[in-house]
């Protein structure tokens, strides 16, 4: 490769490699948006071509939320690209492996990314550990059962001109608990506001409150309002959900549900085992869509992640990682329900690094893995202690970065 790799220095450069960004995702529109304002210093690389800044990859310092409830050290990356002139040069694959070794210099367990292209990021460790799917409500017939929590719409109150970014980062905040929830960083918070500031139509905000605490909150706005009095299908799309229980839950489904002049509700991402089509009357109302890659994980340190997380009762066992590119997680980890060791000896099942990211949040099962030849086992019970073990609770969707 013909190009050097380092940390960007200054806006300028910064704004220079989120063109580059920009013109590499092609579908992408920011308008003029100064991202020197969105970006944290010293974590933007750029691959320059002499003195041209042809590629570039970001990451964000978070947090991530893993089975039992700990939070770990996370980059969450983004804004990778190349120019396509200059493509399959190796340059994605220096910037990858630079930022794996810059984020693990900086003490993080983890990181996650939303994958632009689901061919690219396996080569490098990362293994889809959540997914999530596209849901449309048909407003005219959805119902909530009676069995459904008694979140009242009292509670709720609209705040469209008071929206501020505190506000909800601060109930956001209380609310992610769900594992594979991530810290929103700064940076995401000023961009979603950008957004809403330079967007066409209305976003409307409506807060729900319990006992005077603010614990849930959605974003949505109207799709064509241009033809919104002459359509017969007018359709809000949820641009955020957050609830910190099930009683802010279904008050701010019946808030949406109960909209007047609203046909159809969407969701473009949702847990694949989110309970809202189980909670209305009529399960054809809510039209769920394909299930697609959400979370992309890469451990940094094996070892630390796999000790953050608590595993299920069942019997230890003992895995080898594989890890090309991270020398210190190639060992034998002893996984069990008081915790995980790095052990010597034989090992019950041997896996890449890519493949425990997939199970790590029990988004995918181990069965599932080893039907497909992507975990070698020698021990014949491995795989269904390797099951009970890893075994979660619901996983979180919902945020892009």
């Amino acid at each position: 490769m013909s190009v050097a790799i380092r940390p960007l220095s200054g806006p300028a450069e910064v704004n220079a490699a989120f063109r580059v960004f920009l013109r590499s995702m092609v579908g992408l529109r920011f308008g003029q948006l100064d991202a020197a304002t969105i970006t944290e210093e010293g974590r933007y690389l750029g691959a320059f071509d002499c003195e041209v800044i042809v590629g570039g990859a970001d990451s964000y310092s978070s947090q991530l939320v893993v089975p039992g409830g700990a939070r770990v050290p996370h980059a969450a990356v983004t804004h990778v690209g190349v120019l396509p002139t200059h493509r399959r040069r190796g340059i994605v694959t220096g910037l990858i492996e630079r930022q794996l070794h810059d984020i693990a210099d900086r003490g993080e367990v983890v990181a996650t990314l939303r994958a632009s292209e689901a061919v690219i990021y396996e080569r490098f460790g990362y293994g889809i550990a959540s997914s999530s799917r596209a849901v449309t409500i048909d407003a005219r017939r959805a119902r909530l059962r009676d069995t459904v929590p008694d979140g009242d719409t009292n509670d709720v109150r609209l705040v469209d001109d008071a929206v501020t970014t505190e506000l909800l980062e601060d109930i956001y905040r209380r609310a992610a608990t769900w594992v594979g929830a991530i810290d929103r960083p700064a940076g995401w918070w000023r961009l979603q506001q950008l957004r809403r500031d330079a967007a066409p139509v209305q976003h409307y905000v409506a807060v729900h409150s319990s006992d005077g605490v603010d614990d849930g909150y959605v974003v949505y706005k109207p799709e064509d309002p241009d033809h919104w009095f002459s359509s017969d299908a007018k359709t809000i799309t949820v641009v955020d959900f957050v609830a910190s229980g099930p009683t802010a839950r279904a008050a701010l489904w019946r808030h949406l549900l109960t909209l007047d002049l609203v046909d159809l509700i969407e969701w473009p991402a949702v847990a694949l085992d989110d309970s809202l089509p189980l909670a209305v009357t009529d399960p054809r109302a809510v039209r769920q869509g394909a299930a697609h890659d959400e979370t992309w994980l890469r451990f940094v340190d094996v070892e630390s992640a796999l000790r953050a997380r608590t595993y299920r009762i069942d019997d230890p066992v003992r895995l080898e990682v594989v890890d090309p590119l991270i020398d210190r997680n190639n060992a034998v980890f002893e996984i069990g329900p008081k915790g995980t060791e790095r052990v010597t000896g034989k090992s019950d099942a041997t896996t890449d690094v890519a493949t425990l990211a997939a199970a790590y949040l029990g988004g995918t099962r181990w069965r599932s893995l080893a039907e497909v030849g992507r975990v070698d086992v020698s021990a014949a019970s491995a795989v269904d202690r390797l099951d009970g073990l890893f075994a979660a609770g619901a996983l979180f969707a919902g945020t892009v970065f």
